[in-house]
């Protein structure tokens, strides 16, 4: 295993076992994601192991990445990207599979209707240990309450026995912007759209799709991060889903897609102290 860096901690720091790691966006790079885990502290049984979202797509072994984390059992808390969703969509029939999509080793999978079955039932949002964890952002106009309680018609519309129809809600990029009064389709579009997909907006709060490079290349946007009016600033928000951002460490937010499938690192984060552990991609190779 060769890790790419691990930050110093202070001794105080290095307390063992029962930490919780959070890893960002794997996107199916089994063989990184497997040379992360054996690291000791990673590796600790007591050792709660919080992922990012976007499990699956564009790295080399989506189906053996979802099987590492399902075998991780309780100690796995993994929340739902949009990746996650496009496999979802996929194998309800309502998307097709893209041209750089690598996940027809799920689809062809003995226990392919196992694992689908398990992704479903994944969250959106996880707050916990002083944090909140979503694969994208959170608009400034929810309070962490709301955007809790938005995730969860989500998560309940993707559970339910007959979910197919549910992943037709979910796709299309209008409308741009949240209102309390928005119902079915369009508020469905809104909540995954913000949780699952969102980086920069517009001043007023509007998301924008396009741009996926640097923060500030695009004049009139900003980072959601960084919108004035946030409602809950004080609790850190840790996401991933923006490889062009990369590892981003302030008191409000936390970035940890440092594009392991683009032949970058994949990050863990301990989420006590902040301390940082990367494995290369070389070990998905």
């Amino acid at each position: 295993m060769t890790l790419a860096s691990v930050s110093e901690a202070s001794p105080a720091a290095d307390a063992p076992g029962g930490d919780v790691w959070v890893i960002g966006d794997v996107q199916g790079c089994a063989g990184a994601l497997r040379a992360l885990l054996a690291h000791p502290e990673l590796a600790r049984p007591d050792t709660e192991l919080w992922f990012a979202g976007d499990l699956v797509n564009r790295g080399p072994d989506s189906l053996g990445a979802l099987r590492l984390i399902r075998a991780l059992g309780a100690r796995a808390r993994p929340i739902l990207g949009n990746h996650d969703l496009h496999l979802l969509a996929v194998v309800a029939g309502v998307r097709p599979p893209g041209r750089s999509d690598t996940i027809q080793d799920v689809l062809d999978a003995p226990d392919a209707a196992e694992l689908i079955d398990w992704l479903r039932h994944l969250p959106l949002l996880v707050r916990d240990r002083g944090h909140v964890m979503v694969h994208a952002g959170i608009l400034p106009a929810w309070t962490l309450e709301q955007a809790q309680a938005l995730a969860g018609e989500i998560e309940t519309a993707l559970r339910q026995p007959d979910w197919h129809p549910a992943l037709h809600d979910l796709y299309g990029e209008e409308p741009l912007q949240w209102d309390d009064a928005l119902r079915g389709p369009d508020r469905m579009r809104v909540i995954v759209n913000a949780l699952t997909r969102m980086r920069v907006c517009h001043a007023d709060g509007r998301m924008d799709f396009h741009h996926k490079g640097e923060p500030h290349a695009t004049p009139g946007m900003m980072p959601w991060f960084e919108l004035p009016g946030r409602r809950d600033p004080a609790v850190p928000v840790i996401f991933g889903h923006w490889s062009a951002l990369g590892l981003h460490i302030r008191p409000d937010a936390i970035c940890l897609d440092t594009g392991c499938v683009w032949g970058r690192a994949l990050t863990a984060l301990r989420l006590r102290d902040h301390r940082i552990i990367q494995q290369d991609c070389a070990a998905c190779r």
